[in-house]
Formats: C-alpha cells, structure tokens, sequence
C-alpha cells in the first residue's frame, strides 16, 4: 500500500486485459490510482486506501456463473462516485437489482456507435460531439433490466443500456470501453467522471519527488543504500531520486556481465562520474557470468543464472560497504502489476524476471523500490524533472539479461563480439535516419545458424542475423516499425560489409502478441 497523499482512485480489476489503460487514462489527468484484484478488495484495504472514486474493470467473467468476481456490497455504501466499465457495469447491474442476460444476438465486438437518448448528465457533458459517438463494445452478455434509480442515457444497436447513470448515488456505467484508443473520446469521459468526484488532479511529477524522497529518508534513516545501477532510464531515475533523499549513505554499482552493447560501460561509467557524485561501483564481472553461462542454450536457465548471480554480486559488493541495509531496484508499476496472478492460481511464466517478489532471505537486505507506483513514461518525466540527461531518459530499454538474450543458443565472446557489431552499426542507421526516438526499442539477434554466401569471389558460411525495431507505448504491446526496404537494404550492406562474421540478414516484423519483443 502506498503511503502517498494525494487524492486517491480505486480501480477493482475483474480481470479484463485493458485494464492497465485505465489507469494510464487517469494518471494522464494527474489522478492518482491503483489497480487491485477484486480477491483483494476487503474493508481493511478500503479503509486504508481511502478512495475517493472507484472504477470497475471490464472482464472475462459472466455475472450469471456461480461464484463469479464481486466487489463487495460494503462499496456501494462509502458515498464516493463509482463507474462501472463493461463486466463492471453488469456486475454493478447484477448487485443493485438489475438483470442481466446472454448474448441471444446482442453481442458486440469491435467499433460501435452509441446514441445520446439525452445529454442532462455531469459524465456525458461535452462528450458526444453530434448524436451519436463511435465507441469499442466486446460484450456477450449484456444488461437487460436496468437497477431502481438508474436511467438510460445511451444506447447502441445491441447495447440498450449503453450508458446508465443513478445521479443521486453518482453510480455512472457503460457497456463499452473508454479506456481503449478505439473509443477516440474515452478520455473526456473519464476527465468529466473526475470532475464529478472533486479530484484535485495533483498527481504531478514534481509532487511525486517531493513526496518520495521523504518517503526514502523515513524508510532508510541513517542506514546505507546499494542500487544495481543498469545504465537505462529506470536504474538510473532510481539512483538520482535515492540520491537526492540520502545522499553518500547511496552506492550504485554497476554491474559489467560482459553482456553489455558496444562501449556501454564507458559510457555509463563516465555519464553518471562526470555529472553527479554518487558513489559508484565499477563491477567488472564478465569472466563470472560468461564462465556460468558457458554451454547453456535454454533460454530460461540462461535468465536464471544471470538473475542468480547478480544476486550473489549485489551481495558481495553490501558486505563490503560496512553491510549495507538496502538493495535499491527500478521496480515498475506494470512489473507490480503482471506479479500478480488475477484469478489467484498459478499463472504462466513467460519470462522471469528478477526485480518483483523480494529478495533471496540469504542476502538479509530490505528493498527500496521508489519507482513502483509509476509507469515507465512517468519514469521519464521524473528523469526530466532530476535534470537526468536526454541521452539516458530517451534511451532504448535494455534488458537486465543484456545480449545473452539476443544470442539464441550457445553463448561464445566471438558471437557476442560480432553482436556487438551489428547491433551498433543498425543504431547508428537509426540515429543517421532520425528514427531513433519514433522507436521504442531496436536491437540485432544473433542466429543459431550459419548460412553459405559469396564475397568477392570466394564462399562464405558465416552467421545470420535478425533485425529487431517495435514501436509500443509501455512494452506491453508492441508492433514492428515499418523501416522502407531503401533503409533495410542500406543497413543490412553496411552489416554485412562492416561486420566480419556474418554474411545474411533479416528483418522480424513479429507483433507482441504473439510474439515477444526480445527473442528469448
């Protein structure tokens, strides 16, 4: 639970797979929210959490199932304005005296154009712009008689009861999804229902320092700090916030794996001695981790050991700064998020990652996260707002495993030197063209496989290699960049004229889903 003081909306979520946009939405208007599981929802968090809204998710679920999700009944009685989305808007239907029923024909999937039946309600105002406002329903189920003090305030083909509203209770629910880009004016209805709630709307990046770093110095007191510093945004904000709360009780250690991209660690080395002066631990481990890694192809063992071993780092490097207290992480909020298993059984491991669940009990370190309410562009106007430099708030993601994860198969210094190549001169392409910031994340995958060529007049049988280049908003979806065929051939001669080692490339033009953005 937080310990933040501003203004404060619950979102319950009933499982549905946009409701991390919900969120997004609000903190976009300075609204300060959080995402609870309804298994978690109980009077203790409630009162705790002291909300002064509550959002509904959309879900999977039917209402009609036997023990299908619920919030409690104790939530329609805080006074507090409360907004129904989908499943939620049937949920709350279902629980106040309403009815709801299958689909029978009246499913919707897909765009969907809702009619104003009236425009006399505080949510709906200045939201339709004619008649009628394009809207994403993906609905089966669908009400069928609306709750006692409820009216209709908008309908579409098969949504009778599109939009409902009780506006002596201020309970507001529709059967669509604003949240998503598809419904093109989802965001003013979600400013008007805040509005209505009263939120100050002080969920600022400037407020949010202020308030972590006191946060940091009444966790930590006189105790000492070590953060496993990366290079990336995330690390490097965490580092600079940690700094600025304790100041030298901080040591950053920077951890060499021998994994990194070209001239990473000079760069970072050099960035963060020549501009702040934070303690900073130079750990060149790349014999350790190469060693470890050595013969091991599975993509899951090989995140394993490089997880453990880090693990073992950050410990040796506490033990030797008088026994550090705090193990500092740039822990997410969408990291907290995906930790946690919706229907509270075992869900599927894609990748692991190793900054959510705590630590190892051996290491005897608490942690200090003071990223984990944010979102990762969140994350880069603080950076912005701790003067952190352009080059690193802009910077590509890049994953704790590094190039190990780029290099499917075997691990060997020849393949991760010819990486290394490849990768700098398709960023450099990128930088020469102007694309870099148009791209979330670009990077070079070393196939497992050597392919014949001709050079010159001789035969080669050399390596192949993939090129890599999404766009995304937060890394959870994401769709490959449309380079023209000029850039790509340009590039790939300029690898395969500058790289020795590989002799073919190509181009994944993979979305995640299905696929993931890094290929192991």
């Amino acid at each position: 639970m937080t310990n933040l003081t501003n203004d404060r909306l619950l979102i319950i979520d009933f499982g549905s797979q946009v409701t991390q946009l919900i969120a997004r939405r609000l903190r976009e208007l300075n609204v300060y929210c959080e995402i609870f599981p309804y298994q978690r929802i109980s009077d203790q968090l409630i009162q705790d959490f002291s909300p002064k809204a509550i959002i509904f998710s959309g879900g999977p679920a039917s209402v009609m199932e036997k023990n299908s999700p619920r919030p409690p009944q104790a939530v329609f009685e805080l006074g507090v304005p409360i907004l129904g989305i989908c499943y939620g808007q049937q949920v709350m239907m279902e629980m106040l005296g309403g009815k709801v029923e299958r689909g029978h024909g009246t499913a919707e999937f897909g765009r969907a154009y809702v009619k104003s039946c009236q425009q006399n309600l505080d949510i709906l105002e200045n939201w339709f712009e004619g008649d009628h406002e394009q809207v994403w329903m993906s609905h089966g189920d669908h009400v069928s008689q609306i709750a006692p003090g409820f009216q209709v305030y908008g309908t579409s083909p098969n949504a009778p009861f599109a939009i409902i509203a009780d506006t002596d209770r201020r309970f507001y629910a529709v059967q669509f999804h604003p949240e998503v880009h598809h419904t093109p004016n989802g965001k003013k209805l979600f400013e008007n229902f805040i509005c209505i709630a009263g939120f100050s709307r002080d969920w600022t990046m400037g407020a949010y320092r202020e308030q972590a770093v006191e946060a940091i110095r009444q966790k930590v007191g006189g105790k000492k700090v070590i953060c496993g510093l990366s290079g990336g945004v995330d690390s490097s904000v965490a580092a600079l916030l940690i700094y600025e709360a304790i100041g030298d009780q901080l040591t950053c250690v920077f951890v060499d794996h021998g994994l990194l991209r070209k001239n990473e660690a000079v760069e970072v080395v050099t960035m963060f001695r020549d501009n702040y002066n934070i303690p900073l631990i130079h750990a060149e481990e790349d014999e350790l981790f190469l060693g470890a890694l050595e013969g091991q192809s599975d993509p899951e063992i090989k995140r394993k050991i490089i997880g453990g071993l880090f693990i073992d780092i950050f410990q040796k490097y506490a033990d030797q700064i008088n026994g550090a207290d705090f193990l500092a992480q740039g822990t997410l909020y969408p990291d907290v998020i995906e930790s946690v298993s919706f229907s509270g059984g075992p869900s599927v491991t894609i990748k692991s990652h190793h900054n959510v669940g705590g630590l190892p009990e051996k290491m005897g370190l608490k942690l200090v996260e003071p990223l984990r309410e944010l979102f990762k562009d969140e994350v880069r106007a603080l950076g912005h707002e701790l003067g952190l430099p352009e080059s690193f708030i802009g910077r590509h993601p890049f994953p704790g495993p590094g190039l190990a994860i780029r290099c499917p198969g075997k691990i060997t210094r020849q393949k991760l030197d010819i990486l290394r190549e490849a990768d700098a001169v398709f960023i450099d392409q990128i930088h020469k063209h102007g694309l870099y910031d148009d791209i979330w994340q670009a990077f070079v995958a070393i196939l497992p496989v050597r392919t014949v060529g001709v050079m010159g007049d001789g035969r080669t049988y050399d390596f192949a290699c993939a090129l890599r280049a999404v766009t995304s908003v937060d890394g959870m979806t994401a769709d490959y960049y449309p380079f023209s065929h000029e850039f790509l051939g340009e590039t790939a001669t300029r690898i395969i004229n500058e790289v020795k080692g590989i002799n073919r490339v190509t181009y994944d033009i993979t979305s995640k889903p299905p696929g993931t953005i890094e290929w192991e």
